[in-house]
């Protein structure tokens, strides 16, 4: 049995124990706040239930074989708490979390044992323990040693697993979709407003900071990528909803930095300025702040 300990159940995370816990060689614990006692995750491919091992304080944890870390970017001091009991001598971790910043946000972990994970996963949670998942969707990872024992664990689902022997275009490539979201996200429009001609120059005039920056970091970008993200979201669903204008709506923090202030802190090093991308990261973190 390979032992595997997910930290953090929401949508993503929750979709992705489902999965796990499908496979018969699989023993998998979940760690999370909230506790609750059924697992329901709605796939494309049918309904997966189950009643998991959960834990809710790291205290009671244990050395396992994978270590997957599905938390918001902020809350990596939580994760490391976590990492902390779970993590043995010959653990491997998985980070599955936006940006580019997979390893610097663990720097005590041995890089050699992460799996740093890009994830296009659309899913949404109703309640705990309890997700819709909308699309198979797909993890893409670095073809080593690390990636490629990742992509094994997900040999029995749909997940596409993706190893890439140049992860950081396309976490880049990733970042660019995402950080174009800010629009979204400051006018509480979903992905329809898009099709408005100055909310798409605006995506385009972050997403081209973006290629700078990512450039510069060593990321082979296409001078046409703005125009490839805001099409992507022209065509598709209007009504659709990206993870930081839901935290807005709920009222909770969002994942500005790793989005959109990310390109501007490591623009800095270069002597590249982002300025609508350090614009966006200010304004999304004042407005999280309760009255």
């Amino acid at each position: 049995m390979t032992r595997i300990a997910v930290v953090g159940t929401g949508a993503v995370g929750a979709s992705i124990a489902a999965w796990l816990i499908a496979a018969p060689g699989h023993d998998v614990t979940l760690c999370a706040r909230t506790p609750f006692e059924r697992l329901r995750v709605e796939t494309p491919d049918g309904v997966l239930e189950s009643t998991p091992r959960l834990l809710t304080a790291p205290t009671t944890a244990q050395p396992v074989d994978w270590v997957l870390v599905v938390t918001k970017t902020y809350d990596a001091p939580g994760a490391q708490l976590w990492l902390d009991r779970l993590v043995g001598p010959d653990t491997r971790i998985a980070i599955l979390q936006n940006g580019v910043e997979h390893y610097s946000r663990f720097p005590t972990l041995d890089p050699a044992r992460i799996a740093p994970v890009i994830v296009d996963i659309p899913a949404e949670r109703r309640a705990p323990g309890d997700v819709v998942q909308r699309r198979s969707g797909s993890l893409t990872v670095p073809d080593d040693a690390a990636g490629r024992g990742f992509a094994a664990l997900f040999a029995h689902s749909p997940i596409d697993t993706i190893l890439t022997d140049d992860w950081l275009t396309a976490a880049w490539r990733k970042l660019a979709v995402n950080c174009a979201g800010a629009v979204n996200a400051l006018t509480l429009q979903p992905a329809g407003i898009a099709q408005d001609d100055e909310a798409a120059d605006l995506m385009r005039a972050l997403i081209r900071e973006c290629v700078a920056v990512g450039r510069a970091e060593g990321a082979n970008l296409p001078d046409d990528l703005p125009d490839q993200v805001v099409n992507g979201y022209r065509n598709g669903p209007a009504d659709s909803i990206n993870s930081i204008h839901a935290d807005r709506l709920a009222n909770r923090p969002t994942e500005a930095d790793a989005r959109n202030g990310v390109i501007a802190r490591l623009g800095a090093r270069h002597g590249i300025d982002a300025p609508l991308n350090r614009m966006a990261d200010v304004v999304l973190r004042l407005s999280a702040l309760s009255p």
